[in-house]
């Protein structure tokens, strides 16, 4: 994607914002849906659509739109349900500028008094507009586990692609997080704050067409998220370990700070 692209592979739910509204549709007293289910809806407005420490909008503002739907728990023990999201985009590629939706369908369960999340989810990431022949479109087959520490939340994330973006081939992409409230820095009842830190690998074996400089590079955000009035306020900083000359002369994997708000409905 770099050098060739310099703006890559899709959100699907990688930052903490869109963590956060796809928690919040597991609450109930959300939008009624068909099959007893609920929807859930976000918008966001960011300096920078970033993912896996790469802009995808060419260091730009991005606004982002989603919709998500899940069944109610359909096993009475513990709560297990099914899930369908729509998330779009409008992001940067080496063709111009376009938009990215990302459908996402999969199963999400809680296990050991809750404290424990599992989620196994297919990811299909569409590049609308563009020619079918630069290979833009691809699937990610996702594995996410969250467990509560109490003091924190620890999160685990494989995402597998047997032909990534660009006709690439197989891509793994790994990431760990920390996320963690902040009541120290409360100086308002109507104000919440959660810190949080991330470092992944993404490996993708034709590299070349994925316009990376080499087969894997690391990548890594730390950030602030403050909550107040039914707004998500992110600060963040974010980068890869991609030089300039590697990224196709440009900045868009070079460490940098980028701020977004959103709205859950």
């Amino acid at each position: 994607m770099l050098g060739a692209m310099a703006a890559a592979t899709g959100a699907r739910a990688e930052e903490p914002w869109q963590e956060s509204w796809q928690e919040a549709a597991q609450k109930p007293g959300r939008w009624a849906a068909p099959f007893g289910g609920t929807f859930n809806a976000n918008i966001t407005v960011a300096s920078d659509y970033s993912y896996a420490g790469i802009s995808n909008s060419a260091l730009g503002p991005a606004l982002q739109l989603g919709l998500d739907y899940r069944t109610p728990n359909l096993i009475e023990r513990f709560p297990f349900w099914l899930y369908l999201s729509g998330w779009g985009s409008n992001t940067t590629q080496p063709a111009g500028q376009g938009v990215e939706i990302d459908v996402t369908a999969g199963m999400k369960a809680l296990l050991l008094d809750r404290r424990l999340k599992l989620d196994l989810g297919y990811v299909r990431v569409n590049y609308p507009g563009f020619p079918g022949a630069l290979g833009y479109d691809y699937g990610d087959i996702s594995i996410n586990v969250d467990y509560d520490l109490g003091w924190a939340t620890a999160s685990g994330r494989l995402r597998f692609s047997p032909n990534s973006f660009g006709n690439s081939g197989w891509a793994w992409n790994k990431r760990g997080m920390f996320r963690a409230p902040l009541p120290f820095l409360q100086f308002d009842e109507r104000f919440s704050f959660t810190g949080y830190a991330s470092l992944g690998n993404l490996w993708v074996d034709n590299y070349v067409a994925y316009g990376i400089p080499s087969n894997d590079y690391w990548y890594w955000q730390v950030g602030l998220v403050t909550s107040a009035f039914g707004l998500d306020l992110t600060l963040a900083y974010t980068g890869t370990n991609i030089s300039a000359e590697g990224c196709g002369h440009t900045n868009d994997c070079a460490s940098r700070v980028f701020v977004s708000l959103t709205k859950v409905f």
